[in-house]
């Protein structure tokens, strides 16, 4: 029996994450925890929870809790496990940090971007980036997994293959994505009153969101040398779901059965990651609820670039379903264990 504490229970992400936990007879929540809810049942602020969850929120006191855990899950705001990390909680625990805290190897390109000083960058050349269909051998032996962003894994599982092989010209990136409105959190915030946002869709975070460089780092590393991307998210009305759209000009002429060939030696066998039939576009109705990435692609012969799409649920494998699915490798079970989740429709 594994047993798991959540940090940031009460968000989006630390409520996908319990209803995944909460499906398995493997794993026990020891610590539903949460800031703003300290004492306050967890079923009458999800009431989804009603006669499932018993227990009261507790505080946010993760050494407290990394005595009485396996594994910790952080779904908190950026800055939270930075402040707080120490050894002896890694010492007890293993831990899953959904925040951005552990992403970024350049502490100052962290620093930069997220506008706030990093409290324990001795950790962060530990930390491991937690995609499991690039890293899946380096997080097995992990203490701490750097659970990555929504945007990024959707968007580097729909590029890497191809900057890996060479096919793309890495400068040459531009990604288009959008997002449903869960993905801005929970917290009330006048963007994302229902008025504002149904029947209206719009660019944010234009040329400085926070995911740019995480996106910039992992296809540097596929590539060999730094990459350089323009990437432009938008709030879409819906609940669930991202959708990729990226655009990068090719290296040599290739015909579809050559890009095909590349994306199947990446994920032929994976599980999670679906390479749809030629000319089928990846949708986000089509993986909603479940921790399947579609992806796709199209050679424009016209322009001489290539356009590569993924869709994926936000919540599942852009954030909880992806933790469970590292909590599995960090305790040698077996990978989609409480992952098999078919995608809903309608």
């Amino acid at each position: 029996m594994i047993k798991a504490g959540i940090i940031g229970s009460t968000g989006y992400a630390g409520g996908e994450l319990a209803r995944l936990l909460l499906q398995r007879d493997d794993v026990e929540i020891k610590w539903y925890g949460s800031k703003s809810y300290v004492d306050q049942k967890y079923a009458s602020i999800y009431q989804n929870m009603f006669e499932i969850v018993s227990d009261s929120c507790m505080d946010d006191n993760i050494e407290a809790l990394a005595e009485k855990v396996d594994v910790i899950f952080t779904a908190t705001p950026q800055g939270f496990l930075a402040s707080a990390l120490n050894d002896r909680i890694l010492s007890n625990a293993k831990v899953i940090d959904l925040s951005a805290d552990f992403r970024i190897q350049d502490v100052n390109i962290y620093e930069e971007w997220y506008q706030i000083q990093h409290k324990s960058p001795q950790y962060i050349k530990e930390a491991v980036y937690g995609l499991p269909e690039i890293n899946r051998e380096k997080i097995k032996n992990a203490r701490l997994i750097a659970n990555p962003g929504c945007y990024p894994t959707c968007s580097e599982l729909s590029i890497y293959p191809l900057v890996k092989e060479g096919l793309i010209d890495p400068d040459t990136i531009i990604i288009d994505a959008k997002s449903g409105t869960s993905g801005a959190g929970r917290g009330a915030k006048l963007d994302n009153l229902y008025c504002e946002v149904n029947e209206n869709i719009k660019a944010y975070g234009v040329g400085v969101h926070r995911h740019t460089p995480e996106i910039e780092e992992q296809l540097s590393y596929g590539a060999g040398k730094p990459v350089t991307i323009s990437f432009t998210p938008h709030l879409v009305p819906m609940n669930r779901g991202i959708l990729i759209t990226a655009y990068a000009s090719l290296t040599s002429k290739v015909s579809y059965e050559e890009v095909k060939s590349v994306y199947d030696k990446y994920y032929g066998k994976e599980f999670f990651v679906r390479v749809l039939e030629k000319d089928v576009t990846p949708q986000t109705k089509w993986v909603e609820g479940s921790n399947f990435v579609d992806v796709n692609f199209k050679i424009d012969p016209r322009t001489n670039r290539i356009v590569m799409m993924g869709a994926m649920d936000n919540l599942v494998k852009g954030a909880a379903g992806q933790a469970v699915q590292n909590m599995n490798l960090l305790f040698g079970l077996e990978e989609n264990k409480g992952l098999k989740l078919i995608p809903m429709f309608p």
